[in-house]
């Protein structure tokens, strides 16, 4: 995946503020890049540019060749459905679902055969030690085990990319100290390349690279 002169402002006028200024990257497959910096000073924009979530005021991002800038709407839901899966610091469960289908529902989205959804899907629970809480409503389960299942459901789909927005930012040290080797050694077992955002030093430490982002640059 490359950045090149990655821009975005928000605001109007002499309010408008910018966040990330002329960024460029190039990130290797199968790596790990940590981007830290304090709250609110662009990380997650960065992460929604690079998913198609948001568009640049200016700049590219490529991935496998292709400008994401330059597909339609549609065509950026189909990537992030299939090429990204999403850790974030709140979890973004399913009330309404149980362990078991907020995993599945990924697969399910994607047309993968109802057979075939839970195969994968149980097989991951299991990965991550959640095989016997298959049908527990997720609002009773610990944060550390929510996390867990944020994980399975992430990569369940086996993306190429895996973004991970302060992954431990909502778990006490204990917790994080798990979650964090867990998200590393699934992330290899599945080549993703992993993009983490945090704020956490001593998370950051364990990745291939780390960059701090500071007045709309990384450094």
């Amino acid at each position: 995946m490359t950045l090149e002169s990655v821009s975005r402002s928000f605001g109007a006028g002499e309010h408008r503020r910018c966040v990330l200024d002329r960024v460029s990257l190039s990130i290797p497959a199968a790596t790990e890049t940590a981007i830290i910096g304090r709250s609110g000073c662009g990380k997650s924009t960065l992460l929604n540019i690079i998913s198609g979530i948001d568009r640049p005021d200016a700049g590219r991002v490529i991935f496998d060749g292709q400008d994401l800038n330059a597909l339609r709407e549609p065509q950026r839901t189909v990537f992030r459905r299939r090429k990204v899966g999403f850790v974030y610091q709140f979890f973004n469960l399913l009330p309404t679902l149980d362990v078991e289908e907020n995993v599945r529902l990924v697969l399910a989205l994607d047309g993968i055969a109802a057979a075939e959804c839970r195969r994968r899907t149980r097989a991951i629970l299991e990965r991550v030690g959640l095989a016997e809480r298959l049908h527990a409503p997720v609002d009773t389960l610990s944060g550390g085990e929510q996390q867990r299942v944020a994980l399975a459901r992430a990569l369940v789909h086996r993306p190429a990319l895996l973004l991970a927005d302060e992954p431990t930012g909502n778990l006490d040290e204990v917790t994080a100290a798990q979650i964090s080797p867990l998200l590393r050694e699934l992330a290899r077992e599945h080549g993703a390349t992993v993009i983490l955002a945090t704020h956490d030093r001593q998370l950051a430490a364990g990745a291939d690279r780390c960059l701090t982002l500071r007045a709309g640059e990384l450094v």
